[in-house]
């Protein structure tokens, strides 16, 4: 195996870990809060509040990484000690029962997690010759790595009691199943710590230069909010992640009252297999309709999952292909966005811009939605631990971000001009 070879492969295997171990836990960790804590008072609050730690952590981990990891740590190094410490807490979290504690906890966690997802880039994109090339086949391994994640928790929840020696080594039995995407989420973050320490040396890029906040939080691309456009972009960008924080939230446990059990972790990943393959088309796609277009399409399949499942929660094929829109929503909206980022903003700022969008949507926007979808659900006293409870609220409970992604959907393409033009601000 060539030198270049090996290490795409090395770097492969890092994003493979890096989005297993997200993956493992965070898209049943609703229903596990729902398993653990049903019978608390605000039940739906706590999940959003729960799932809301990864948003506080992605506003703030720009700071961790701009102060720690630019300057003055090794990239791969400072991943382990995230990971490692990390696995830690996730094994710590799966034997909590006060919500309070294990929101508290979730929150260290994310902020160990939330900067390794840029160290794994700046490793990736540190080791690689031509990274327009080269990192798009080491990126899509992360996705896999979600889908695989998907798949071996389901499996593993309905086989786990069936395996003794796995019992021993995590202290899980049958009354304890739900909290085994936790138990294996920290035995994997565990691994992927100790082989960060292999990966290629990736030593801080700016390392004696003076640390900016600004340019940290990416606040000096807010002068390109002074084009229209752009201006209409980003506060959709901010808007449409709002209802979004509704699907990685209680996507989960309604897909798995309404049709799937225990097996619904295996049906979320069709929705990262929806992502794989319109990211493939992403560029098809942008060439013949062009920015604004795209952008409306993503929206539009945004509320028409939210309308499937407000209106039809007992039909599994149309449960599956609200699943599977996943692909066009994210993909047309976020990688699209980025791309529109990159081409509006001017080359010195063009980092500070893509971290301005990061904030504003996967920071902000998401933050804000985890907190309404709490509010919501305690507010039509949504029981999302059964079948009975979701066939009562269903509805009502998505048709608040149908109603959110149909308004921004409407706002944006009727204020946002098609640009013929791609030039960046200047």
């Amino acid at each position: 195996m060539s030198s270049d070879r090996y290490v795409i492969t090395r770097l492969s295997v890092m994003m493979f870990l890096q989005f297993f171990v997200w993956g493992a836990f965070f898209v049943t960790m609703g229903s596990y809060l729902l398993s653990v804590f049903q019978g608390e008072t605000g039940i739906n609050s706590i999940i959003g509040q729960a799932y809301a730690t990864h948003n506080w952590a992605a506003l703030l981990a720009p700071l961790f990484v701009g102060l720690l990891a630019d300057r003055y740590f090794n990239a791969e190094r400072l991943n382990a000690v995230c990971q490692l410490a990390g696995a830690g807490l996730l094994w710590y979290a799966a034997s909590v029962n006060d919500p309070g504690t294990f929101i508290w906890v979730m929150f260290v966690y994310f902020m160990l997690y939330m900067p390794t997802l840029a160290l794994a880039n700046a490793i990736a994109f540190s080791n690689i010759a031509n990274p327009e090339r080269q990192f798009p086949a080491i990126r899509v391994w992360g996705t896999i790595g979600w889908i695989v994640s998907g798949f071996v928790v389901a499996q593993t929840i309905l086989g786990w009691v069936e395996i003794p020696l796995l019992q021993v080594i995590t202290g899980v039995d049958n009354a304890q199943a739900s909290n085994v995407p936790l138990r294996m989420a920290a035995i994997v973050s565990l691994f992927y710590g100790v082989y960060s320490l292999t990966l290629p040396a990736t030593p801080p890029q700016a390392k004696g230069e003076r640390f900016s906040l600004s340019r940290t939080f990416g606040l000096d691309a807010v002068k390109l909010m002074a084009e229209r456009n752009f201006f209409i972009f980003a506060l959709s960008s901010f808007l449409i992640s709002i209802p979004l924080a509704f699907y990685y939230a209680r996507t989960n446990d309604f897909v798995a009252a309404m049709a799937f059990g225990e097996q619904s972790a295996s049906f979320m990943a069709i929705g990262q297999m929806s992502e794989v393959l319109f990211m493939l088309l992403v560029p098809f796609f942008l060439i013949r309709f062009g920015f604004k277009w795209m952008l409306v399409v993503a929206m539009a399949a945004w509320a028409l999952r939210y309308l499937v499942f407000a209106s039809f929660p007992e039909s599994a094929a149309l449960l599956i292909f609200g699943i599977a829109l996943h692909g066009i929503c994210y993909d047309f909206f976020f990688v699209t966005g980025q791309l529109y980022v990159d081409r509006k903003a001017p080359t010195a700022i063009r980092a500070s811009a893509q971290g301005l969008f990061a904030l504003l949507t996967y920071g902000a926007g998401m933050l804000v939605g985890n907190y309404m979808l709490g509010w919501w659900g305690d507010s039509i006293a949504l029981d999302g631990s059964s079948m009975a409870g979701w066939q009562q609220s269903a509805f009502a409970f998505w048709i608040m971000p149908a109603a959110l992604a149909l308004a921004i959907l409407l706002f944006f393409t009727f204020t946002f001009k098609s640009e013929k033009d791609h030039e960046p601000v200047s």
